[in-house]
């Protein structure tokens, strides 16, 4: 039991360094620090966007519109934080 513990808290882990690359990524587009007409950033982000969408958008049907601001990342990061303290206290 205690492999895959071990290996479902690493994929926790990856997802959620993925959010934060994703999210510095916008901020760097949306600051015009990255060129977003390059394809290389344009292949990375919506790569990003395509692994992370199918997890923000049942949390985005839940929240609220917010005008522009997008809080279904944070949700996210709540989520991740719980799993990774419940499942080591619950499976091991």
């Amino acid at each position: 039991m205690e492999p895959f513990v071990l290996t479902l808290l690493f994929i926790l882990r990856i997802l959620l360094w993925i959010m934060i690359f994703h999210i510095v990524m916008s901020w760097l587009i949306r600051f015009q620090v990255l060129n977003y007409h390059q394809p290389i950033v344009r292949q990375t982000y919506h790569g990003l966007e395509r692994i992370l969408e199918p997890i923000y958008r049942p949390i985005r049907s839940l929240l609220p519109p917010m005008q522009g601001l997008d809080f279904s990342p944070i949700i996210v990061f709540i989520g991740i934080y719980f799993l990774q303290q419940a499942i080591p206290a619950y499976l091991l």
